[in-house]
């Protein structure tokens, strides 16, 4: 369960706190004027945490490919680069007019 302290306390007591965090992995929600700012916790935790945040993206990068290869399965190699080359001769058209 985290724990919330206010900046002005954590001051006080910052050896207690970062001895907590770090031998009891606990965590502390750092608040300023009673809103919350800010996060303590141990560099396993945060470790974990980022780990866990990649996984996740490339997870839905994996997901996007795939929808992406089930759009685009319908339109050969050949569409593709006839659509290409429109494009290029309409950037062109637009370069010189």
């Amino acid at each position: 369960m985290d724990k919330i302290i206010g900046v002005t306390e954590l001051q006080r007591n910052f050896r207690d706190v970062f001895d907590d965090v770090v031998d009891q992995k606990a965590s502390y929600i750092l608040t300023r004027g009673s809103r919350p700012e800010a996060v303590l916790i141990s560099y396993e935790q945060y470790r974990k945490f980022v780990a866990g945040n990649e996984q996740e993206v490339l997870a839905r990068i994996e997901q996007l490919l795939e929808r992406m290869d089930q759009a685009n399965s319908r339109y050969s190699d050949n569409d593709v680069e006839a659509d290409l080359r429109d494009a290029a001769k309409e950037l062109r058209k637009r370069k010189t007019a």
